[in-house]
């Protein structure tokens, strides 16, 4: 098609390049290719602005690794857009009001202009890119030419209507506002509304999230744990780790698991944390909850020693993905592995599950069970003599359930389990959405196996009453700091005895150990 029939925006171009730039390290194979040196700042209308960008299309749709965009996977809180859209009709505080109340003329007097200063910044994917396995369609490019007036955004129509749609990917990649874009998403009512723009050109992946880190966590300081879910590319960045501010994340993201686990209804841990660090509360405290989530799940890949990473941080690799899951399904995970584990302890005939239950009588009467264990709660699980209710029973279970799951991710094709479109603000719903939808995922049965072969190890503490003085010493191990490494080996090794996946699994594990 010739230029003339494509719609053609008017762009300033933005030089922001110093010569000392050349040195920095760009890398293709890392996603970091070199920068043009210019971006442009031009407008459009946010809903022609809308249907041009890559936002509701970011759907994995085939059962292939998703390497390509390592796992970036921006959120979207419908309430937010559902705001902003409010806010633009008529500013504040009149979005802030209730149905009745914006539809009262009693309160028409707070209406005010809803502007949005704010430049949208975009990354304008050329011929050729690739994301989700899809490129631009060749009618739907985007360029930048130069003209006799400067430069001109050519865009793929004549004429954009509300039915235009791309036919493949869309030509723009939201870098940064995505939710004032999707507040126009069906607002006919703030038709010819404008956005300017920010856009830069061919821009890199790992760019892009180093571009969102500096717009809105490095000068705003903005939720550590926003900045975890929004740019999962963010959790393995090898200049973020040398920073400060890539631990808050992981301590951030630690600490709101370790309170998902402990308020929600459903979960084996609900109000079986001790959250103020309490001496007389018998429970693991909230900080060594956090310790042991940072030390598996969250935690980075370990170059030095080889070591598998956690399964919500980082990879280990050039071109291994990145899990995207959101704050609730890592939640609804945990919950979900520590809920089967739970019941199949409670089903288990093993004789230290049975020994648990059973305490010798004291003067012939039956023991008295533990205040702290109601009625109806398994001993096997939940005894104070239980190494599963103890700081290293907490971790030895996290670190395994993690390094198996890291090995095999990628067989396992985790990142196909996609976030639950029906967002919730309120979280402890949206982990319950979460759970239900992890039932119907494909990859459930490795959490059971792993969950019935840990059944099988003998999880009494060294206090236990009843135990051999040659099993008392043997569990003595465990007990101290060196007894978290030394319960996962025990672990590792105890699963090597189950055979398939789960015997494979921790063979390899143990090689890496």
């Amino acid at each position: 098609m010739k230029a003339e029939k494509h719609r053609q925006v008017p762009a300033i171009p933005v030089h922001q390049w110093l010569k000392g730039w050349d040195h920095v390290s760009f890398d293709e194979s890392e996603h970091r290719a070199k920068p043009q040196k210019q971006f442009y700042l031009f407008s459009l209308p946010a809903r022609e602005l809308r249907s041009l960008s890559g936002i509701s299309r970011r759907q994995a749709k085939d059962a292939s690794p998703r390497t390509e965009d390592l796992g970036i996977q921006r959120q979207h809180d419908p309430e937010r857009s559902e705001e902003i859209s409010r806010f633009v009709e008529y500013g504040y505080p009149w979005s802030t009001l209730g149905q009745a109340k914006r539809d009262s003329a009693e309160f028409h007097s707070l209406r005010k202009p809803g502007w949005l200063p704010t430049a949208v910044v975009l990354n304008v994917l050329c011929k050729g890119h690739k994301r989700f396995g899809n490129t631009v369609a060749a009618q739907d490019v985007v360029t930048v030419e130069e003209s006799e007036c400067g430069p001109r955004v050519s865009l793929p129509y004549k004429k954009w209507t509300k039915t235009w749609r791309p036919a493949q990917l869309p030509p723009f990649e939201v870098i940064d506002g995505q939710h004032r874009l999707w507040a126009f998403d069906e607002a006919d009512d703030l038709e010819g509304f404008e956005l300017p723009v920010v856009a830069f050109v061919g821009l890199d992946i790992s760019w892009q999230a180093y571009l969102f880190w500096t717009i809105n966590i490095k000068p705003k300081r903005i939720n550590p744990s926003l900045a975890f879910d929004l740019y999962p590319l963010l959790r393995s960045e090898e200049w973020l780790e040398q920073a400060e501010t890539h631990v808050v994340y992981r301590e951030t993201r630690a600490q709101e698991l370790t309170e998902l686990l402990w308020s929600l209804p459903t979960s084996p841990w609900y109000d079986r944390i001790n959250m103020l660090g309490e001496r007389k509360n018998r429970w693991v405290t909230q900080s060594a909850w956090i310790k042991s989530l940072a030390a598996s799940f969250v935690r980075s890949w370990d170059r030095r020693s080889g070591l598998s990473g956690g399964l919500f941080g980082g990879r280990s690799k050039k071109g291994e993905e990145v899990l995207g899951w959101s704050r609730a399904q890592q939640a609804a995970f945990l919950v979900y592995a520590w809920d089967q584990f739970r019941k199949l302890v409670a089903e288990s005939e093993e004789d230290w599950a049975r020994a648990l239950r059973t305490p010798p009588s004291i003067d012939g009467e039956p023991a008295p069970r533990p205040e702290d264990v109601p009625t109806g709660f398994d001993l096997a699980f939940y005894s104070p003599h239980s190494l599963i209710t103890t700081d290293q029973g907490v971790r030895g279970f996290l670190q395994v359930l993690n390094d198996m799951f890291y090995l095999r991710a990628p067989k396992l094709r985790l990142n196909q389990w996609r976030p639950d479109e029906r967002s919730k603000a309120d979280p402890l719903r949206s982990v319950e959405t979460e759970i239900e939808s992890l039932k119907k995922q494909d990859f459930v049965w490795f959490v059971q196996e792993i969950c019935t072969a840990l059944c099988t190890f003998d999880w009494r503490t060294s206090a236990a009453p009843a135990i051999s003085d040659e099993l008392r010493r043997k569990k003595l191990v465990f007990r101290g700091s060196s007894g978290y490494k030394e319960l996962r080996v025990q672990l590792l090794e105890h699963l090597l005895s189950h055979e398939g996946e789960v015997g494979e699994t921790a063979q390899e594990l143990l090689k890496r150990i």
